[in-house]
């Protein structure tokens, strides 16, 4: 080949990658994920796009008002749920594709108190809870009618027999987030949320972890839409990297080793 050649086809295989990145760059991605998964999924998003070029929009809510949003016809790529219900409620719904379907994570559920607090609670069988809140005090936690940290609570708490005890004195949040929050901000003497949302608030500490059979399993599973763009895939495949799983874990995540379908 002469040099002339060569210098042309190495303009042509520069000028063919240099559109391809350019085509990256204008493909954003939009993710509905479960509020509890803000901190590590945000970390992994970032290291996503510094490894692809493709852009990442990221909304963090509780996985019920997501599920509806996405049904409702708000323009989603992936789902990630913090319970299996809102993602048996979109493929009853035909809004995902189940071959892309994968259980990723697993949480557990604690309660937390203020750091000054001097609470001590064993959660037992009729656990003295109601008297463990005070005169006032409201037990915060996400809405057990829609949010899945709530569904887990009221699960744990019925199982230990004390779920009609406290129901009328519930701060019902929006998400486990809003939860933590009361919490933090001293609104709430005692919350219920995941281990990974207590972790990373100083303001709580963790006084007691429920037992793992008090309430069915806290797993996330992840999906690609039935509107996706083809990246998608590419993303929830990125959450499966060792990049992920380690940022994952260090959030306290206990990680599938190997991801399976339901």
């Amino acid at each position: 080949m002469k040099p002339k050649q060569i210098l042309f086809a190495i303009v042509v295989a520069f000028a063919a990658a240099f559109a391809n990145a350019a085509e990256r760059s204008q493909v954003t991605l939009t993710v509905f994920a479960a509020a509890s998964l803000t901190d590590s999924l945000q970390k992994i998003t970032d290291e996503f796009t510094r490894a692809t070029g493709i852009r990442v929009r990221v909304a963090f809510a509780a996985s019920s008002a997501l599920a509806r949003q996405i049904e409702m016809g708000a323009r989603a790529d992936v789902f990630f749920s913090a319970d299996q219900d809102w993602m048996n409620y979109l493929q009853e719904r035909e809004l995902i594709d189940p071959s892309t379907r994968v259980e990723l994570l697993g949480n557990r559920l604690v309660l937390i108190a203020p750091s000054d607090s001097n609470a001590s609670i064993e959660l037992v069988q009729d656990v003295p809870l109601v008297q463990a809140l005070g005169r006032s005090g409201r037990l915060a936690l996400g809405d057990p009618d829609s949010v899945p940290a709530g569904a887990y609570a009221k699960a744990a708490l019925t199982s230990l027999g004390v779920w009609s005890d406290v129901e009328s004195r519930l701060a019902r949040a929006e998400n486990v987030r809003v939860a933590l929050m009361y919490v933090a901000r001293g609104e709430a003497p005692l919350g219920i949320v995941y281990s990974t949302d207590a972790r990373v608030e100083p303001r709580v500490k963790v006084i007691a972890l429920f037992p793992e059979d008090s309430h069915p399993p806290i797993t996330y599973p992840v999906a690609v839409t039935k509107v996706a763009q083809p990246e998608a895939a590419q993303y929830v495949a990125y959450l499966r990297s060792d990049t992920a799983k380690r940022i994952f874990s260090e959030a306290g995540f206990v990680v599938s080793a190997s991801p399976r379908q339901p």
